[in-house]
């Protein structure tokens, strides 16, 4: 029992449940976008605004926010983002307009700009190098399982207390997490007093970073083919989480109860292939140690399996084979999640926070453009399939530009020559 609840399972915990709550706050605004649509008169073009607003801070502070991780360390640089996060989900609830809508959603964006670059430097030092993966994929497999439960949750508290009432219950759940993770997690492993000799031997060695400074043009070079690929990824996650209440509600005629139940359960096949993901990723670097094998495996495998998982649906629009495609093509795409995080962890371990940072920079650019261009279609055809059928040619795009990525080569410093990484 000790082992369970020894540190850095209970940091990995606390990591899980953030991520589960930051995807809560961030698709709760998809799962109400009917009553709230209703309510303040918005054309699908003003919706797919209002869910894009996130993303504009979320890009500015992918890389920004991970320089501050690496250099603040994750335990206050999350405390300060989670107490933004919390109180713009509370806000939502007070909106009175698109304009008002826009501006908190924009706050929300720079509470949960800097978490998951933070969290993946935190991660650096609380996980053993071998389980990287299993934990890259278990904490994204929390997030997908927060955007599964959220159109249920969202209904039932749009029901019981209306679309504003649900946001401010929401946002109060968030700020128990930030007093638990302040109060819980330290920077230094070490320095934790739940934290046994033994334990502490299996972590990685912990690097001082306070001075470091960031090579940005070396690094940015690295990690540009890795950014690429996930703007691919990034594409599909945001297609999926912004519109897909919405697309059965309004291809099926479905009322908000039956759309968040159908919506839920292609979200769970995510929770599924992001858990999946990391654990086959981990166990081919296991019996291999061929790091750029663990890694291309899986992410091709899970793009190619997104795209021909939605191509029945240029030939089949009833509702059970739509939702079939729908869930399997979400399992595929999250089947990339485990192992492409663990790679700015494997390229640059001393500057992990800003590494994953850019490279998480590429899904926060998708999520600018993806409802943009999803709410235009719409608006302009009329057709609610036409967005995901124009995602095949991104998940395409994606598999290709996945082996220009080399996980295998170690970054080091600025005019250093790549090292193996086996």
């Amino acid at each position: 029992m000790s082992r369970v609840f020894k540190a850095s399972n209970i940091v990995l915990g606390l990591l899980c449940l953030m991520y589960f709550i930051t995807y809560v706050d961030r698709v709760n605004v998809g799962a109400a976008a009917g009553p709230i649509q209703k309510e303040m008169g918005l054309t699908n073009l003003e919706l797919g605004l209002v869910f894009s607003a996130f993303a504009y801070p979320y890009l500015l502070f992918q890389v920004f926010g991970g320089w501050i991780g690496d250099r603040v360390g994750p335990r206050m640089t999350l405390f300060v983002c989670g107490m933004i996060w919390s109180i713009a989900t509370i806000l939502t609830g007070f909106v009175d307009g698109l304009y008002s809508l826009f501006i908190v959603r924009v706050l929300l964006g720079f509470g949960e700009g800097a978490t998951f670059p933070t969290a993946t430097r935190a991660m650096q030092y609380w996980t053993p190098a071998g389980n990287r993966g299993f934990a890259q994929g278990i904490t994204h497999s929390f997030a997908r399982l927060g955007g599964a439960v959220t159109p249920p949750i969202v209904a039932f508290l749009t029901l019981s207390f209306s679309w504003r009432g649900s946001f401010i219950i929401l946002g109060l759940f968030s700020l128990l997490w930030v007093v638990a993770w302040v109060t819980y997690f330290r920077d230094e492993p070490s320095a934790h007093t739940g934290v046994t000799p033994e334990e502490l031997a299996t972590l990685p060695p912990r690097k001082d970073t306070t001075a470091v400074v960031v090579p940005w043009g070396a690094l940015i070079k690295r990690m540009w083919p890795v950014t690429l690929t996930y703007f691919c990824y990034g594409w599909c996650l945001w297609l999926y989480l912004n519109w897909l209440p919405l697309f059965f509600k309004n291809s099926y005629n479905f009322n908000l109860k039956d759309s968040a139940i159908f919506a839920s359960g292609v979200f769970f096949a995510g929770v599924v292939g992001d858990t999946v993901g990391g654990v086959v990723s981990d166990k081919i670097y296991h019996r291999t140690g061929n790091v750029r094998l663990a890694r291309l495996s899986v992410i091709v495998t899970g793009f190619v399996g997104a795209l021909l998982s939605l191509c029945p649906i240029l030939f089949f629009q009833d509702i059970t084979t739509v939702a079939i495609c729908l869930s399997s093509g979400f399992f595929f795409a999250e089947l990339i999640i485990g192992p492409i995080w663990s790679i700015p962890m494997d390229i640059a371990p001393k500057y992990s926070g800003t590494a994953s940072g850019l490279m998480n920079s590429g899904s926060a650019f998708a999520a600018i453009v993806s409802p943009l261009v999803a709410g235009y279609v719409i608006d302009l055809t009329g057709n609610w399939y036409l967005p995901f059928l124009m995602l095949i040619g991104l998940l395409a795009v994606g598999a290709c530009a996945a082996f220009m990525m080399h996980p295998e080569r170690k970054f080091e410093e600025v005019g250093s020559d790549p090292v193996p990484v086996r």
